[in-house]
């Protein structure tokens, strides 16, 4: 087989949640211990750190990888979905996995395929663990898909567990309370393992200690012990201060992901920093600073609160439920622009709702799908935000709804893409 007839095999043979949502997660780690184990092993020869939660987790991934390869650290980074590409999903020191790589794992592992009837990710995860071994990396950042406690990643013992925060989001596969849903992505708690939790509240803060204090595993709350403080906006850059409690001493960083939801997740990365200084990781604040200037260069992250054109500005932004969406209304009430409209898609199994009730009134809206099974069509999300008093028109396909947004906003507007990871990857690039 060829690349694209790899490809074509992984995304046709194997289930995909991104496709048909539940039906393709098993609800155990058999399949995943199988692979490694066909494999050899190789999560078990990299050093590793976990990261879960509702919103966040890649934007911290993504801004931990770049600090660990900006201090000397050959770094793998595995994230999921992708955007454009699939070998997006995985990296060492922000370099994609080579296509040869792909083809050969697959013609490899296909007889295990054929055994055990794994799902893409599954198969994925295997991928990323066997590149990160052979590729002798230092370290590898690891991002949960879905959840935590069930999820094909959580077969690694890290040297460092994140929590990003906990939100409203697949009630119907990790539970229908905040408590229970913090059970789950408590899963990567392991014995002994230092946590960090991005943010605390009333609702988790007990089930997170519980947890923790069960498996002897150091942790804390990163808005309990940093904060940021004053902040602007320059030239495409996110200025703070994050301002330590213990002694109120503050250091200024320059973030080249400009979203104001971005501070949490600083905040974040700064507690799990010093916790690997805790364990012997050497990172200096200066190769810190200097890596966050560039997480996107380093990386390749996108979609982020991401300007991809000026005069009228479109903003893609991968929010798709109601906690991430209730970011970005914020992020809307801090820009400056005429008039604003709202290319918006989403997926069926999200609580829709939540997120139409959220979006703001006075916006020209135009509802669109990403061609995937899982999508929603376009008129029926019409239809649902008309209640709301959201009205546009629909379109079936996303490029012709940016092109829409852009024939009819001033120079002074300001568009935005968001709903669905999958919306924003169809978008096809603008020369700005």
């Amino acid at each position: 087989m060829n690349y694209t007839e790899t490809l074509d095999y992984l995304f046709t043979r194997l289930p995909m949640f991104s496709r048909t949502g539940a039906a393709a997660l098993r609800p155990d780690l058999v399949n995943t211990k199988k692979i490694c184990v066909f494999l050899g092993d190789p999560q078990n020869k990299i050093k590793t750190i976990h990261i879960a939660g509702t919103n966040g987790k890649g934007s911290c991934s993504h801004m931990l990888a770049a600090i660990l390869q900006t201090c000397g650290y050959k770094t793998g980074l595995y994230t999921s979905p992708h955007l454009k590409d699939f070998r997006e999903r995985i990296k060492v020191n922000g370099e994609m996995i080579p296509e040869d790589f792909i083809v050969d794992f697959t013609l490899n592992i296909m007889p295990l395929i054929d055994e055990i009837e794994p799902s893409f990710f599954e198969i994925t995860v295997g991928m990323a663990f066997d590149y990160f071994e052979k590729e002798q990396v230092d370290v590898a950042v690891i991002e949960t898909g879905l959840g935590g406690r069930l999820d094909s990643t959580n077969v690694i013992t890290p040297e460092l567990s994140v929590i990003t925060n906990i939100g409203m989001d697949h009630m119907n596969l990790l539970g229908d309370t905040v408590e229970l849903i913090a059970a789950e992505k408590a899963g990567i708690i392991k014995p002994y393992v230092p946590v960090v939790i991005g943010e605390h509240s009333y609702e988790t803060e007990e089930v997170f200690t519980s947890i923790a204090t069960k498996n002897k595993s150091p942790f804390s709350f990163a808005d309990k012990v940093r904060y940021a403080a004053e902040w602007k906006y320059d030239k495409g850059f996110l200025l703070t201060d994050i301002v330590e409690t213990h002694d109120d001493s503050h250091t200024s960083y320059q973030l080249d992901l400009p979203g104001y939801y971005q501070l949490k997740n600083l905040v974040t990365v700064c507690e799990a920093v010093h916790q690997l200084k805790l364990r012997g990781w050497k990172l200096p604040d200066r190769q810190v600073s200097e890596a966050l200037k560039q997480v996107k260069k380093l990386t390749g992250l996108h979609g982020r609160w991401e300007l991809i054109h000026h005069h009228p500005s479109v903003v893609l932004e991968v929010a798709h439920n109601g906690d991430g969406m209730q970011q970005v209304r914020k992020q809307i009430e801090l820009s400056d622009y005429h008039n604003l409209h709202l290319v918006i898609g989403m997926v069926r199994d999200k609580d829709i709702d939540r997120v139409l009730e959220l979006l703001p009134e006075e916006a020209e809206y135009y509802f669109t799908n990403a061609k995937i099974p899982r999508a929603l069509p376009a008129v029926q999300l019409k239809e649902r935000a008309s209640v709301y008093g959201h009205e546009g028109e629909a379109y079936d396909d996303v490029n012709t709804a940016v092109k829409a947004a852009m024939g009819k906003a001033a120079k002074e507007d300001l568009i935005i893409v968001c709903g669905s990871v999958f919306v924003v990857g169809e978008v096809s690039l603008i020369h700005t």
